[in-house]
């Protein structure tokens, strides 16, 4: 099979309490693996089955559905899992901390943006914040499990941080309180994974 779980480079319960133990478990070894499947299921013995993940999305509009929604899920959960960490937190460091003072002028500034991005998406999605070519940085939001890689996914830029407000990520704790959820997500931000992203 082409497409594999990724590890997670912490335990199930390492995110505590801002994520708890049984959802991340659920999330990952569930969800995420059921994309997984189903993306390799969907493209076993096809031209796709040779492509990257980055290059099936780049080419979303010639794929089917099917490998939209699960390839879209695995590279999301993939970039998802190593953004997050249990010594997390804090303001934005580095370049991308650098960027997103000014565009927006300051950290807070930014995670109120990002909250609402994130809030206001209707029904389930991801809040992206992505970098432009100029090196700067814009905040958008994407349905379902697309992604600012995929040319029509009304998201433009190269994403470094992602926020997967499903249900499923966060229901077992805070149920239909989600802006609990966004603001208990800005406690585990991996501002060195997210610089690494931002500095490829």
């Amino acid at each position: 099979m082409p497409f594999e779980l990724p590890k997670l480079p912490y335990a199930y319960d390492a995110l505590e309490p801002s994520i708890d133990a049984q959802t991340m478990e659920i999330h990952h070894s569930k969800h995420h693996q059921a994309y997984v499947t189903n993306l390799n299921n969907a493209v076993a013995g096809t031209d796709l089955e040779a492509m990257s993940l980055e290059d099936l999305m780049a080419n979303i509009a010639k794929v089917p559905p099917v490998v939209r929604n699960n390839g879209g899920g695995h590279w999301n959960h993939s970039m998802f899992w190593t953004i997050l960490g249990p010594n997390g937190g804090g303001p934005a460091t580095g370049a991308v901390g650098e960027a997103i003072t000014k565009t927006f002028g300051s950290y807070d500034k930014f995670k109120e943006e990002f909250t609402k991005a994130a809030t206001t998406r209707f029904g389930s999605g991801w809040a992206w914040l992505c970098k432009q070519t100029d090196g700067s940085v814009q905040i958008c939001s994407t349905p379902n499990q697309d992604n600012p890689l995929m040319p029509d996914a009304g998201c433009k830029g190269h994403p470094v941080l992602g926020l997967d407000v499903w249900e499923h990520a966060y229901y077992l704790k805070y149920q239909n309180r989600r802006p609990d959820y966004i603001a208990a997500f800005f406690n585990l931000v991996n501002w060195d994974e997210v610089n690494r992203r931002f500095n490829d």
